[in-house]
């Protein structure tokens, strides 16, 4: 599966005289602290930790706990290890005794998928896979793949059929789920709650999605880059869905984001930003809206007080 090139369009932009904010030991414009970080990839995505704190002892400390917890929700939430929960759910259609994260996480996403009328839906995989399989690795090539598509679409997906439950989740035949639109958001919250549960008052948490807690050392609000705007962040979340991220074929007319009623890719909107007071809940949203469009994404965006989005047309 090829790695996704969102990050090259979407970045944390360091302080006004350019501080480099990823390297550790870099001092903050704010006396008496300094800047710690870690980069790494959590579930395919570039990532990166950034923390202010007097204590490189500390810091250091934390930073390992994080990683380590970090780990421990690849082998939950990855499709790029087969010994994962969610690997082993797709090849085997059944789960015993699933973590109570992975029950949070779909339980969450079956309550997205009610409120979307479906636009959110996890279990979009096979649709991955027979796009995958057409354009990228090229074994099954289909002579109308807007058809074949839309046939996997009628038969493999609807989030409704899926059995989840504290001592199984269960599948249906050839139905397989993926959290890559909703699990990043929900490791980025556990590792901000882990940050300010060690008393940590200034940080950008970047796995995939963004979780800034507090503001810069230096007073003002985190500032994030997307394609089409820059946003502000302080003790909130931002994720940013677009098509443009994961495309199949040089148009960009079939992409990732799938619309999980016809199986095509979505085209509406360019971009969709969200920001929302949970990194989980924006991911969800962005990708959410990109499949419903501008106004039917407004009246989602009312059942989640705080959330807020930002949308680029499709030209």
């Amino acid at each position: 599966m090829r790695n996704l090139t969102r990050r090259r369009a979407i970045q944390v932009i360091a302080a006004a005289a350019g501080l480099p904010l990823l390297v550790a030991g870099v001092r903050a414009t704010v006396p008496g602290g300094r800047f710690f970080g870690w980069q790494g990839e959590v579930l395919g995505a570039a990532s990166e930790l950034t923390l202010w704190h007097w204590d490189e002892a500390m810091a250091r400390r934390t930073i390992l706990k994080m990683r380590h917890e970090i780990e421990r929700f690849e082998r939950i939430f990855s499709l790029y290890r087969d010994d994962s929960e969610i690997a082993r759910l797709n090849r085997d259609g059944v789960l015993a005794r699933p973590s109570p994260e992975l029950i949070a996480v779909i339980d969450a996403s079956q309550k997205l998928g009610t409120l979307s009328g479906g636009a959110f839906d996890i279990s979009v995989q096979p649709l991955w896979r027979v796009y995958e399989a057409h354009f990228w690795s090229r074994s099954v090539v289909a002579s109308d793949i807007a058809a074949r598509a839309a046939d996997v679409a009628r038969s493999l997906v609807d989030h409704r059929r899926i059995q989840p439950g504290a001592a199984r989740i269960a599948l249906p035949p050839g139905m397989a789920i993926t959290l890559n639109g909703i699990a990043q958001g929900a490791i980025t919250d556990r590792m901000a709650d882990l940050l300010r549960n060690e008393g940590f008052a200034h940080a950008m948490v970047d796995l995939g999605e963004f979780h800034a807690l507090g503001n810069h050392p230096d007073g003002r609000a985190w500032r994030v880059a997307t394609r089409g705007s820059e946003v502000a962040l302080s003790d909130n979340a931002l994720a940013v869905s677009s098509g443009c991220g994961t495309a199949f074929e040089p148009s960009g007319r079939f992409h990732h984001i799938f619309d999980p009623a016809s199986g095509a890719s979505a085209n509406m909107l360019r971009e969709v930003a969200v920001i929302a007071p949970r990194a989980m809940i924006a991911d969800a949203l962005a990708t959410a809206i990109c499949v419903l469009g501008e106004a039917r994404g407004i009246e989602l965006l009312a059942h989640y007080p705080g959330a807020r989005a930002l949308v680029t047309r499709a030209s």
